[in-house]
């Protein structure tokens, strides 16, 4: 009794110490975790010396210069998170072996691309990329100076245009090209092709003056003439082929003036470029070419039994003068899904006259089925046969 009463208060403490010794742990983990959380405050930042453009910028590089002083931010704020997520790593050089040394080497190669883009279309400066390269610390978590993006315009001021939106840049002529009217109902099936396309030749009117935006002074006399408005030309050519062929699988192919409408010629400096207009009218189906109502219907001429119809041919009979009715709304469906197809003889070749020949040969049928137990009847099948249209 007395060594089980030893062993179970023995056991007891066993578990007290560990109970004790989980919670001091947790402590120990709160305790870190705190003092990481409040560690924040005291994580240092880097100092970057700002880069200064002073230089015009030619209107060829101003997306690839800003870029880069884009990108010199970018660089700031990686090397800054680089800092706050390696707090205690490493020894004391640490941070200049592992941030302030790759950031300098970021920066030298940026500026560099920075010199590089203007000397493309202009004299090369020296914006110091040795000088500028390097970044100390700012202690305490003080905020890291941004790095200025805005870039210095071309002499003339060409580089203040080029945002795609058509409108006049200072100094510089935009395109001025007609525009090309859609007179006809387009059919349902083809509007998201025309409308597309429509859209594509002011697409193509906002890259042509982007253009010429950012070439300005290259070439000769002919450059806008050779390398701008002639391939303008010939885009319009075939943007304008594409919307007659895209009316024209489903109704009369118009002729949209493709050859007079694809020439553009220049606006004065600084009169902005008008956009083609983009809205169509369209024919749903069921309506007829112009868009403006129904699509026309058959008429034709009714069958009369004017016969006793023997018992034995009653459901064949009936059959076929439903199948006279079944023709009928086939003939109609037809014409509208076809409204505006083929040429003015269409309706006939393909509608009109294959419907007489049905017509004829169901009405043979009944006369047939009557006469195989009565007098076989003329129901006139030749005068019958021929339908119509209503409207």
């Amino acid at each position: 009794m007395y060594s089980r009463s030893r062993f179970t208060k023995s056991r007891t403490n066993v578990r007290r110490w560990q109970i004790a010794a989980v919670a001091g742990v947790a402590v120990v983990i709160a305790g870190v975790g705190l003092g990481v959380a409040s560690a924040d405050a005291a994580v240092p930042t880097v100092n970057c010396p700002a880069v200064p453009i002073n230089v015009a910028v030619p209107a060829q590089a101003q997306a690839e210069v800003q870029s880069n002083l884009q990108l010199l931010n970018t660089q700031i704020g990686e090397a800054n998170n680089r800092l706050k997520t390696s707090v205690g790593q490493g020894g004391p050089a640490f941070i200049q072996n592992a941030i302030l040394g790759p950031l300098a080497d970021k920066r030298f190669a940026t500026i560099n691309r920075i010199e590089t883009a203007i000397g493309r279309n202009a004299a090369k400066p020296d914006l110091n990329a040795e000088g500028l390269k390097t970044c100390t610390l700012n202690q305490g978590g003080g905020a890291s100076a941004a790095q200025p993006t805005s870039v210095p315009p071309a002499a003339g001021g060409g580089a203040a245009a080029g945002n795609g939106s058509g409108n006049a840049a200072a100094g510089v002529a935009t395109v001025n090209c007609p525009e090309v009217k859609v007179t006809v109902a387009v059919p349902a099936e083809a509007q998201a092709e025309v409308v597309r396309n429509l859209e594509l030749l002011n697409t193509q009117i906002d890259e042509a003056n982007k253009r010429l935006v950012s070439t300005v002074g290259q070439g000769g006399v002919n450059f806008v003439q050779n390398a701008i408005l002639g391939p303008l030309a010939d885009k319009r050519f075939a943007t304008i082929n594409r919307i007659e062929t895209a009316i024209g699988r489903r109704a009369p192919k118009p002729d949209l003036n493709a050859e007079g409408l694809k020439t553009c010629s220049l606006n004065a400096v600084g009169t902005a470029s008008a956009k083609n207009g983009t809205g169509v009218t369209v024919r749903q189906a069921g309506q007829n070419a112009a868009g403006t109502g129904p699509a026309p219907t058959v008429n034709c001429p009714a069958v009369t039994v004017g016969v006793a119809i023997p018992a034995q041919a009653q459901a064949e009979v009936q059959r076929n003068l439903d199948l006279l009715n079944t023709q009928i709304s086939e003939a109609d469906t037809r014409l509208a899904n076809t409204v505006g197809q083929g040429g003015p003889a269409f309706v006939q070749n393909a509608i009109l006259g294959p419907l007489a020949d049905k017509r004829f040969a169901t009405i043979n049928r009944i006369e047939t089925a009557i006469g195989r137990n009565a007098a076989k009847p003329n129901l006139n099948a030749e005068g019958l046969k021929t339908c119509s249209l209503n409207g």
